[in-house]
């Protein structure tokens, strides 16, 4: 199993769900499929996670020599240099993706200020629930936004539809990582949406994301007269729902980065499925 967790901890998997994503945009928008857009959203995912890892282990270290921590971690440097390389390329073939990229990237330059080893910046740590919403909505974006590009005037009630539910739902994947981290991020003095509300706030909160999510979901697919969509979509809905009732219960690495992460991929191809 060292080989999985090797692509776990290095993001190849999450990267290959944001792949999936972007795919399942463009099948559910009923947009041509842009592979170029799919794998410059792939190592945009893969530079910007191995980015932050870096930071983040920065950050928890005794921080007395940068070098020796990026010798250390010298496969995270070499993921995010491939995989900028290969981002660079792909907006050589689609330059005029380049500003929503940018817009991007500086989302997720947000994300990770507080991490950043910048006194006057540790104030961001304790941004609670917008650090949550922010890790969605970049996510939404990314994978919404992007691929959308060539449609989004055309079809711009079908990109709100999906949008709203793309958001929603990353917004569920969040919470769940979120509350996982509950007692970490407290001795870190960190803030997210689960550590500003109580257990029984945050499960109203989470059945409240998972409804506003099946109707939005449930109306885009109406909205294109979907009917294997809708059943495949209710299916994801379903199965996102006994995942996200497991996460009540202690887990183990596989089962976020792998089960919780692979909703995504799930999603997606039960839109590819339906689609056929």
């Amino acid at each position: 199993m060292k080989w999985l967790q090797f692509i776990l901890s290095h993001s190849v998997f999450i990267s290959l769900c944001a792949f999936a994503l972007c795919w399942q945009s463009f099948l559910l928008l009923h947009i041509t499929i842009d592979y170029t857009i799919c794998l410059l959203i792939f190592f945009a995912t893969l530079s910007s996670y191995n980015f932050y890892w870096l930071i983040s282990k920065y950050h928890f270290s005794d921080k007395r020599g940068l070098l020796i921590l990026l010798q250390q971690n010298f496969s995270n440097v070499f993921f995010f240099v491939i995989a900028a390389i290969g981002l660079l390329s792909c907006l050589y073939e689609r330059t005029l993706l380049l500003p929503p990229v940018i817009i991007a990237i500086l989302l997720t330059l947000l994300y990770s200020v507080p991490l950043w080893p910048v006194k006057l910046l540790a104030v961001t740590r304790k941004a609670g629930f917008i650090k949550t919403v922010l890790l969605a909505f970049t996510w939404t974006y990314v994978t919404v936004i992007v691929p959308s590009q060539e449609g989004i005037f055309i079809e711009s009630v079908s990109v709100a539809l999906l949008f709203t539910a793309r958001f929603l739902f990353m917004l569920m994947l969040c919470i769940i990582f979120d509350s996982r981290d509950i007692n970490v991020d407290k001795i870190h003095s960190l803030r997210s949406l689960a550590t500003d509300v109580s257990r029984k706030a945050l499960s109203l909160i989470m059945i409240i994301v998972f409804t506003c999510y099946i109707v939005t979901g449930f109306l885009l697919r109406y909205y294109f007269d979907d009917v294997e969509q809708v059943i495949a979509f209710f299916i994801t809905g379903l199965v996102t729902l006994l995942v996200y009732r497991l996460s009540l219960k202690q887990r183990g690495y596989f089962f976020y980065y792998f089960l919780v992460d692979g909703l995504m991929l799930f999603s997606a191809a039960a839109t590819f499925v339906a689609s056929i």
